[in-house]
């Protein structure tokens, strides 16, 4: 537990500091770190991007309803959903609606093409309702 709350805080230090933070040497540390990477604790380390340098400042979420929710239904819609970069998070919903996108784009004019173009032509869907968010308050980036 110590040796994940240290790499969600510095997921870049080397093993040698993570031994030392956790208390450990650094043989112990780096046979636990695999252990927690091959068991799938860590699935992976990756950059966190700074979306206003990118010039993806515009956060909109969207709801989708399905025509049809069959399981092969949902296999077609998450299997192409995923191939939408700009969909930076997809969640089924128990509730009124099917899906919850976040959507990540440079502005409206963009997110409307991409909601026009690729969100509503996905598999299966019947209809669509965006929410823009105004400012982001917590946004862990993930």
């Amino acid at each position: 537990a110590r040796i994940i709350a240290a790499l969600v805080e510095d997921g870049r230090m080397s093993v040698t500091d993570l031994a030392a933070r956790v208390g450990l040497s650094r043989s112990p540390c780096q046979a636990r770190l695999k252990r927690l990477m091959d068991e799938g604790y860590i699935r992976g380390f990756r950059a966190v991007l700074d979306p206003v340098k990118l010039r993806l400042e515009h956060i909109a979420f969207t709801e989708v309803k399905l025509s049809e929710t069959t399981e092969k239904a949902l296999s077609a819609f998450n299997a192409a959903v995923l191939r939408i970069k700009e969909v930076e998070a997809c969640h089924m919903i128990a509730g009124s609606f099917d899906y919850l996108l976040k959507v990540r784009t440079r502005d409206i004019r963009r997110y409307r093409a991409v909601l026009g173009e690729k969100i509503s032509a996905l598999p299966h869907v019947a209809s669509t309702s965006t929410y823009v968010v105004m400012e982001p308050v917590k946004d862990d980036g993930a």
